[in-house]
């Protein structure tokens, strides 16, 4: 993590925001964030007058619920002051970001060039789609939004938990607004969640996704531990030892699993045409450059979260009391984000590492994953190993062979895609 608050450090760091906090227009069984209205609080700076303006969604969140236009001026101008560079990323999830309503994000785009001094703004938009019409398709086409679209497959895998709050299934709904982009010429990917229902159907999901015009996918994998055994009295994020977790939980190979499946699926028909994010990130790695996935990345603490409040928090993962750093409207931004408690954060990622993954050959590749799925009692070890260690072993290694002629290729001038005939003849030999 960044040392100091230099401008040559500040762009080191990339802000979530979540303008309505956990508030959805779903209630998904999976979600680790609608748990989160017993830890963010609400503060009088976030009071304003009016409730939000959602469209065709029939949710209503509070005024003192949404971030209000002082904090989200304050948040725009602070995150362009922070970064050193002229390309900016604004990045807004939930919960369910349309619930802030089309005149928020107009509010957001008339700050974004009243504060944004000439550089390149953009902005990224994790929604899962029901409220979308046409007026929002358009003001994202208008505003060049980059939308990501939540879809965890087929519809009887992905209404299985993506239902309404009054228990409805959604992907029919979701399907329209993907169609919608289509028509508006709006960018966006797919996120989909791994679970208990749809790790074993990594190929089918994948054609499934690709045949609704997604052409840029993300696949996140879901491990939740149960609730009441999360966290200790001093609010940190402590799961109990040996903690049972969620039945929608994917298996500890699954994910593993259903990754290879997708990679064979696109190897042999989509390379160029079609991008998998984890493919990116470790072919990327291949070359000698960051991973774009912080999964992968040797330290954590550089993706933050601004909840509606003005409150920052460590990481969207670790929004619990202990890992609050303060609040935007009393501390300025960069010195949140290259805090000391901000530095612990990101460098424990590395530094509480079993020596079986110090040791493992893949553990160049992930640094032991996501700190948050660090699970699993190793009899020896002082801390604790991944639930998704299996998972990533078989992930790294399956790809391996691909990735190291595809990286040799783009070395040499050419493309990835130059490398498939050598790879063709592989399979055959």
């Amino acid at each position: 993590m960044a040392q100091s608050s230099s401008l040559s450090q500040q762009a080191r760091f990339h802000m979530m925001a979540k303008p309505t906090s956990y508030r959805c227009n779903l209630k998904c069984d999976y979600c680790f964030y609608l748990e989160k209205e017993t830890v963010v609080g609400n503060t009088s700076a976030n009071r304003c007058s009016s409730t939000a303006n959602t469209a065709t969604s029939s949710i209503t969140v509070p005024s003192s619920d949404q971030m209000s236009d002082a904090t989200l001026k304050r948040y725009v101008r602070h995150y362009i002051a922070s970064q050193n560079s002229n390309d900016i990323d604004f990045s807004w999830q939930g919960g369910e970001p349309t619930l802030a309503g089309l005149d928020f994000y107009r509010s957001v785009v008339k700050y974004q060039a009243q504060y944004g001094a000439g550089k390149n703004i953009t902005n990224s938009f994790q929604t899962n789609a029901v409220a979308i019409n046409r007026q929002w398709a358009q003001f994202f086409a208008e505003h060049k939004f980059l939308i990501g679209v939540s879809v965890d497959g087929t519809p009887d895998v992905h209404d299985k938990y993506r239902i309404s709050v009054n228990g409805k299934p959604t992907f029919e709904r979701v399907k329209k607004a993907i169609e919608l982009l289509l028509e508006y010429q709006v960018e966006f990917n797919i996120l989909t969640v791994i679970n208990d229902q749809n790790w074993n159907k990594g190929r089918e999901t994948y054609r499934f996704l690709t045949s609704l015009g997604a052409r840029h996918l993300q696949f996140i994998p879901i491990v939740e531990v149960q609730p009441q055994y999360q966290a200790n009295s001093s609010g940190h994020y402590s799961p109990q030892k040996d903690a049972p977790l969620t039945h929608f939980s994917v298996p500890a190979d699954g994910y593993g699993q259903f990754m290879s499946e997708v990679f064979d699926e696109w190897l042999q028909h989509d390379v160029g045409t079609v991008f998998v994010r984890m493919f990116d990130s470790i072919l990327a790695t291949w070359l000698g450059y960051p991973a774009s996935v912080c999964v992968q990345s040797k330290q954590c603490g550089q993706a933050m979260v601004i909840e509606a409040n003005g409150d920052i928090y460590s990481c969207d993962h670790y929004v619990y009391p202990a890992n609050k750093l303060g609040n935007i409207a009393s501390t300025d931004l960069v010195k949140l984000a290259t805090s000391k408690q901000q530095q612990r954060f990101g460098n424990a990622k590395s530094q509480k590492l079993t020596q079986q993954c110090q040791q493992c050959e893949v553990h160049g590749l992930c640094y032991g994953g996501c700190p948050k799925h660090r699970l699993v009692t190793v009899a020896g070890e002082k801390h604790k190993q991944n639930y998704l260690c299996s998972s990533y072993q078989q992930i790294f290694r399956h790809t391996a062979p691909a990735m190291h002629m595809m990286s040799q290729a783009i070395q040499q001038g050419g493309t990835a895609a130059d490398a498939l005939p050598y790879l063709a003849q592989l399979r055959s030999a």
